[in-house]
């Protein structure tokens, strides 16, 4: 699908709607900055308070304004089979070039489950697909053995996995090496572990914030430069983890209000940053001269 730098896109809001206005100046200033592909509607995009409607017009938008200078991937994950292959399809039909499909959540499922899940999705959809392993979120995790079955799963090409445990990490690259299923680190202060053990690039959070900084480390990565990589991600490591005081997508709508990219506008359940917090993310950036 692509080797680099991925954004987990926000969707900027306003009162009664989305601003596709600021959307726009986000998509440009992302590929402005050397990111190599946008994922929409995935889970920092906060597609779960959103209407049919306004995925899917959110998707075409953002379509047509990449219009094929990076490949767009789209979040199509449920936790239904048939309903993940029909929202795969429909991406498909609206030129996304590869679906994001996230664990069964809630109803969770068995290894094999997960297996057969990929199997049928795979199977069935015109673009290529790329799991997402996010076990804190969905309860469950796809386990490094799962992962190599899936290797036989032609269509599957890519996990971004957000495990969050080193050990597994290092298993999961292994798993795929050879392969055509690319790792890809779907946690911004894992890139380096990710990248070191084999993997092809990131999903970030942080990009949507600081593309250019972020693309750095892994470009220093791919160029096996990790001294060069260590540097930049130890000035931004704690802004990294700043990113996540809250859940996903609340601090980082925060930091992109603060500096102008859209409104500090979410939906319920999601609520904004606590002020203790907010004023502790804001001094890291002031710190960084971000704002």
């Amino acid at each position: 699908m692509f080797k680099g730098t991925g954004t987990a896109l926000i969707t900027p809001f306003t009162e009664d709607g989305i601003d596709f206005e600021a959307f726009e100046k986000l998509l440009e200033t992302q590929i402005e900055n050397g990111i190599d592909c946008l994922l929409i509607a995935g889970t920092t995009g906060e597609p779960p308070t959103m209407t049919k409607e306004e995925k899917d017009e959110v998707i075409k938008f953002g379509i047509k304004t990449i219009n094929h200078r990076v490949p767009v991937i789209v979040g199509t994950g449920t936790n239904c089979t048939r309903t993940s292959i029909e929202n795969s399809i429909e991406a498909a039909k609206m030129g996304a070039d590869g679906v994001l499909v996230v664990t069964p959540y809630y109803n969770k499922c068995t290894q094999n489950g997960l297996y057969l899940h990929y199997k049928a999705i795979a199977e069935a959809s015109p673009v290529p697909v790329i799991a997402y392993n996010v076990p804190p979120r969905t309860g469950v995790n796809i386990l490094p053995e799962t992962l190599k079955r899936m290797t036989d799963i032609k269509n599957v090409q890519g996990i971004k996995d957000a495990c969050g445990k080193a050990d597994q990490i290092i298993e999961m690259a292994k798993a795929v090496k050879g392969s055509q299923i690319n790792y890809y680190s779907g946690d911004d202060e894992m890139i380096i572990e990710a990248m070191q053990a084999g993997g092809a690039g990131l999903f970030s959070v942080a990009s949507n914030i600081l593309p250019k900084e972020t693309a750095s480390i892994v470009k220093a990565c791919q160029a096996n430069d990790y001294a060069k990589a260590q540097a930049i991600f130890e000035k931004y490591k704690a802004l990294f983890a700043g990113l996540f005081y809250e859940v996903n997508p609340i601090p980082v709508k925060y930091a992109a209000s603060r500096m102008g990219i859209c409104k500090n506008i979410l939906r319920m359940p999601l609520t904004p940053m606590s002020d203790e917090k907010a004023l502790k993310l804001e001094g890291l950036m002031k710190e960084l001269n971000i704002i």
